[in-house]
């Protein structure tokens, strides 16, 4: 039996023109879901789940690789998400897929990215949601193992779904589709930089700064999106918004928080 199609709004966060989110949409194309591209008009990399609250947006059409049009908004990933369930498909939306990014999104990267703060707008609205990212920087990509990927578990919508709050995560390895080891359902890792600040001085002896930094080569742990990934695997975290340290709430009133003036 034919998987059902989907109604699936794909966004991202390197923008409309990127080639991770014409892979993601031709995958998808492919398994024939009816797929809409609603994404920033330019890179938002790192933007986090910031919105625009202070001036308008704007959104236009744009005519994608394969001649079908998309939407650029002048937004931040998670406005595209927006504007694209409430205003472009008028709410008929299954499906949010946000990617591929050009990039890790694994660990701790999650409270950086716009790639996955897209996913969790969508999931604030009430839409399912995935991420999905290419954990390489290189310039020679290969988009073709995470976008299938992308695709075939966007069909298990049709029949599955998430509880509530929560998103899929998924981070695949830089490596050809026939040489990916399979895929690991991990939990999320812990990525620490080191080096963030670099501090610079202009011509005129002016401080200023890039942020940046490099991982801190400490081995992760088993069952964790970065071992997985770093082992050839791709990795499937699910992801909730509720980030309430539970374990934690008895030991804290029993800081006597509760009784103090």
């Amino acid at each position: 039996m034919a998987t059902p199609s989907l109604r699936i709004l794909v966004t991202n966060d390197d923008g409309i023109h990127a080639p991770g989110i014409f892979a993601l949409k031709q995958a998808l194309d492919a398994a024939g879901h009816a797929v809409t591209v609603c994404a920033p008009d330019r890179p938002r990399s790192a933007s986090g789940h910031s919105i625009t609250l202070h001036k308008p947006l704007r959104l236009h059409e744009v005519t994608l690789p394969d001649g079908t049009i998309g939407y650029g908004a002048s937004g931040t990933p998670a406005d595209c998400v927006t504007l694209g369930i409430l205003d472009v498909m008028t709410n008929q939306v299954d499906l949010v897929v946000s990617g591929i990014n050009h990039g890790p999104n694994l660990g701790w990267d999650v409270t950086y990215s716009g790639t996955v703060s897209a996913a969790m707008e969508a999931v604030i609205i009430g839409i399912p949601a995935l991420a999905v990212s290419l954990a390489s920087y290189e310039k020679n990509i290969h988009w073709d193992g995470a976008a299938r990927f992308a695709a075939l578990l966007a069909g298990r919508f049709a029949t599955h779904s998430l509880p509530p709050a929560t998103l899929l995560n998924i981070n695949a390895p830089n490596l050809p589709q026939s040489e990916i080891r399979g895929v690991r359902v991990t939990t999320q890792g812990d990525r620490q930089y080191v080096d963030r600040l670099e501090k610079r001085h202009d011509p005129m002896g002016r401080p200023y700064y890039w942020l940046g930094g490099k991982i801190h080569d400490k081995e992760a742990a088993e069952g964790t999106d970065v071992k997985a990934v770093g082992q050839g695997y791709i990795s499937v975290t699910p992801i909730h918004l509720d980030l309430t340290a539970h374990a934690f709430l008895r030991d804290l009133r029993a800081w006597g928080v509760e009784e103090m003036p």
